[in-house]
């Protein structure tokens, strides 16, 4: 009986115990030193030398440039695939595509984006390759390191991480504005500062609640749009409240280009911008619970996703939207929903309340954006970090899987959204985006490159064996070469090299692009000097920036180009059992062909 009595006592300290038996107070304790630990460094998390050794080879000083932080895999498949899908839709298409119309018409933006939409397809099969085998943090800034050259890798993940640090602020800033919409006479650093803590804090958590938070508002984006192309179909046909057939008519009256080729480039290169975030798939990898069975799904659904929510919803846009409205450059910013083409044509159409909806849309996308600016510059700048290419501190990782330090890192750069009560964030804003603002362009020309050069390596081989014999401080490297077949890819990119050398190819175009029309701008002739200089800065900045980046660490490492014979094709490689695949190519042949055409499509 005495034992029957007894209070049964705890086994483990974190072992929970229920009020009702009389340990509230232990019960309070435990959960706020479990909140306390949960911050303290993950045990698992170790840092490697990153001092080159002169006397050792580049493949030694190389593997000292392999991120192995312990983030926490808890990111479920419908969370990437929502990232895949929604991840890039934001006000670059919901009031951006506006400007873009105004300046070449319907028909270089429907030219332009299915050019930016084959070369995103290209890239994001090289990226779903790489990832699927070297699920590793940073996913393509370590790539750069590890398959090009370890100082293009710096320049490219710091390039990365300074967009996203811009971003951040400006998505805040832009998020107080759409409020102006409803309330104009509060001021923004009210809404600054409360939308700043709301991001903050779903960052705080462990990453299941950006996976959360990420595809509750992809959702959102993407009923809007679906709403939008069938409404806009049927305003279109006549179906609106005013009952007018429109048709084609937009096409032939102002018509379909505006500017002529010059016209053309400007919404080519805009159209590139408007993609931006599509990476961020890459970076989930190394914490996707499954990122064999995920990633290549994710990765076929960016097909669907600029087919359907791009080019389907700008045609549409273009069949209601004369480019000569002028409400579509009379944004006083990027989140203007006044000057949003979506909006305008519900305008037009005479129907009232849906202008509000889509306004609460545009903010969505905006607090969408600003998640994933810290998800993405924290990660890379974990990962940098642990290829000694950023500060030590900034790779600390706590018990939730956290990049902790990089995230406050990041929270903290978010501040500048304070700037929304000041006279002057148009102009610091407008700097701070030259300087990142080819950022995207360089990550994606990086990444199809990468893929290149990783089926150089896989083809001709590289190093399996690494012995090493001290003689007299002479390193003996014993080695054996042997070629891998690409049946041994988990999986395979469908655009194969060929795609990979297409999105290094328009990603080059898109830079001439950018370039002539920084050097010549509409309207050229009537700028003075300073204005031409300015307009050239503010548009190609960011070239000389990556260059400067990539110069100073190559002159102070003296590093070079990784060889394809040097490359490590092992370390951070998820190996798949055999068994395992042999079930998987068994259960495909099993299925029937139309669901067999199903999954190459998604």
């Amino acid at each position: 009986m005495a034992d029957e009595t007894q209070k049964h006592e705890p086994n483990t300290p974190d072992e929970i115990i229920s009020p009702a038996v009389g340990y509230s107070s232990s019960f309070r304790s435990q959960i706020g030193r479990r909140l306390i630990d949960s911050f303290k460094r993950d045990p698992q998390s170790f840092h490697k030398s990153h001092n080159n050794d002169q006397n050792a080879t580049d493949l030694e000083n190389g593997s000292g440039h392999v991120p192995e932080p312990p983030l926490q895999r808890r990111l479920k498949a419908r969370h990437v695939q929502m990232i895949a899908i929604g991840g890039s839709i934001g006000t670059g298409l919901f009031v951006g595509s506006g400007s873009v119309l105004a300046a070449g018409g319907p028909a270089s933006v429907l030219i332009a984006y299915l050019l930016i939409g084959c070369m995103l397809y290209c890239m994001m099969h090289a990226l779903g390759e790489m990832a699927v085998i070297f699920p590793v943090s940073g996913s393509f800034a370590h790539y750069a390191t590890r398959f090009l050259d370890p100082a293009w890798g710096f320049a490219m993940g710091w390039m990365y991480t300074f967009s996203w640090l811009v971003t951040l602020p400006l998505e805040i800033v832009a998020a107080s504005i759409t409020v102006d919409y409803w309330n104009p006479g509060v001021s923004n650093a009210a809404w600054a500062a409360l939308f700043w803590a709301a991001i903050v804090g779903v960052n705080l958590f462990d990453v299941r609640w950006y996976g959360e938070a990420e595809f509750v508002l992809s959702i959102i984006k993407i009923i809007a749009i679906v709403g939008f192309i069938i409404l806009g179909i049927i305003l279109n046909c006549g179906g609106g409240p005013e009952g007018e057939y429109i048709g084609g008519k937009y096409w032939h009256d102002p018509g379909a280009f505006n500017d002529g080729f010059k016209g053309l480039c400007n919404v080519f290169v805009t159209a590139a911008f408007a993609f931006a975030g599509t990476e961020l798939v890459g970076l989930t990898a190394a914490e996707t619970e499954n990122p064999h069975r995920t990633l290549p799904t994710a990765t076929k659904q960016v097909f669907w996703r600029i087919l359907i929510f791009f080019v389907v919803s700008l045609i549409v846009v273009g069949l209601l939207v004369p480019y000569t409205d002028s409400r579509l450059v009379t944004g006083s910013s990027s989140a203007d929903a006044h000057a949003s083409p979506f909006v305008i044509a519900i305008e037009d159409a005479g129907i009232s309340g849906l202008p509000s909806i889509v306004n609460v849309v545009i903010m969505v996308a905006v607090l969408s954006v600003g998640n994933s600016s810290i998800y993405g510059a924290s990660r890379t700048m974990s990962a940098l970090a642990e290829q000694g290419q950023a500060p030590r501190f900034l790779a600390y990782i706590d018990r939730k899987g956290r990049p902790i330090l990089a995230i406050a890192v990041t929270s903290i750069f978010g501040l500048l959204c304070f700037l929304a009560a000041s006279d002057k964030q148009t102009v610091v804003f407008e700097w701070l985006m030259a300087i990142v603002g080819l950022g995207e362009i360089f990550v994606w020309g990086s990444i199809c490159l990468c893929h290149v050069r990783f089926r150089r390596a896989w083809k001709v081989g590289t190093v399996l064996g690494l012995t090493q014999y001290r003689i007299k401080r002479l390193f003996a490297l014993i080695f054996i070469i042997q070629g891998r077949s690409l049946d041994e890819l988990p999986f395979r990119s469908q655009p194969d090299l060929i795609g990979s050398w297409i999105g290094f190819g328009f990603n080059c175009l898109v830079m001439l692009a950018q370039f002539w029309t920084a050097a010549w701008p509409s309207g050229y002739g009537a700028m003075t000097p300073s204005s031409r200089a300015s307009t050239f800065f503010s548009y190609y900045l960011a070239a000389p920036v990556v260059i400067f980046l990539y110069v100073s660490y190559k002159f102070w490492y003296g590093t070079r180009v990784v060889r394809a014979h040097e490359m490590d094709l092992v370390t951070g490689r998820r190996f798949l059992d055999a068994n395992y695949m042999i079930e998987e190519e068994t259960a495909e042949r099993k299925r029937s062909s139309w669901v067999r055409l199903l999954k190459i499509v998604c």
